[in-house]
């Protein structure tokens, strides 16, 4: 399998966080929190990636699946101690994955926070963005790791971004800070900058239709297929090692303002029947949308693919900053 850079497309012209570091509030993300004992043991057999290896500051996407092996939820796991963990997933969720990871706890000495209301989250991206941090905090974290400064957790991705998450009680003075060392954008650019990174959030729109190899999620290293059962892992690992993907996700540009999740797509090998899911959509600086949607191979080889119905706009493929296997084979894991 080819592994994913780790960083996001090239930006497109016009796209403000190109040459200096952005900050945005991100409303759309909720905080999940997971701390005692049990924490990275009850983890490990709930996620698809390996929480064993996750050493205390260090961050990895994962996913939590049905017993079906359908994305119920994607995440971006923060190991903030020995005994605890931070997760931020799409706000619509954080609830409902809470209660539903509860009815798991069992005799574990774990609990499980729904700490969205608690809290608000600001992204920072651009290749300023390290710089920013240190001239607000003194410190920035490495991809993949995360640190805590007075009164905030600092978390990296793979793909450049950073999310602040601030208590309530500091909230607006963090926002004040971050605003003196960043350009100040919407929200729906630091979604659009996940999109350009090709990293799908899984909605409620959305839940539960997708097994996380069609939405990427091994190839940016959500999946691990080799540490012990959870949810939905032998469908999973069955797709990997036997399946045949009919569909993968894939990144587009449109010329209309963003459509919902969920929103059908059409080619006309397959008439009146959809041929793809959007996953997320982001209106993009230079005007139109971006979007990333799970799209069955036969329409991505063959002709235009519309939005919404099959006499809808027209979409414009668009680079990811990873490589997709073949239609012929499930990726393999690396060794």
């Amino acid at each position: 399998m080819n592994s994913p850079r780790a960083s996001a497309a090239p930006p497109s012209v016009g796209d403000p966080a190109s040459s200096a570091a952005v900050v945005a509030a991100v409303p759309g993300l909720g905080t999940l929190a997971f701390e005692g004992p049990d924490a990275a043991a009850f983890l490990q057999g709930q996620l698809s990636n390996d929480v064993s290896v996750m050493a205390p500051g260090s961050a990895q996407w994962s996913s939590y699946n049905s017993a079906k092996g359908r994305l119920l939820g994607t995440l971006l796991l923060w190991r903030a101690g020995p005994e605890a963990f931070r997760a931020w997933v799409a706000a619509d969720l954080a609830e409902p994955l809470r209660k539903r990871l509860s009815m798991f706890v069992l005799r574990a000495k774990v609990t499980v926070r729904d700490r969205t209301s608690e809290s608000r989250r600001f992204g920072i991206a651009g290749p300023n963005a390290g710089a920013a941090l240190h001239a607000a905090f003194g410190a920035a974290p490495d991809a993949a790791h995360g640190i805590t400064v007075p009164g905030c957790s600092v978390v990296a991705t793979k793909d450049g971004r950073v999310i602040v998450d601030a208590p309530n009680a500091v909230a607006d003075a963090t926002a004040r800070l971050l605003a003196d060392h960043a350009r100040s954008v919407g929200s729906e650019y630091w979604d659009w900058l996940g999109i350009r990174a090709g990293i799908p959030v899984i909605t409620a729109a959305t839940q539960d239709r997708f097994v996380p190899q069609t939405a990427n999620w091994d190839l940016v290293g959500g999946v691990n297929f080799r540490k012990g059962c959870y949810p939905g892992q032998e469908i999973v690992a069955r797709m990997q090692y036997l399946g045949r993907l009919k569909e993968r996700l894939f990144a587009f540009h449109v010329a209309a303002p963003p459509p919902a999740p969920a929103t059908p797509l059409y080619h006309a090998a397959f008439g009146d029947q959809a041929c793809g899911t959007v996953v997320n959509a982001a209106a993009a600086p230079t005007g139109g949308s971006d979007l990333l949607a799970v799209v069955q191979w036969a329409a991505v080889a063959g002709s235009a693919i519309h939005l919404g119905a099959p006499d809808g706009p027209m979409l414009e493929p668009l680079p990811l900053p990873y490589e997709i296997p073949p239609p012929s084979a499930a990726s393999r894991p690396k060794l």
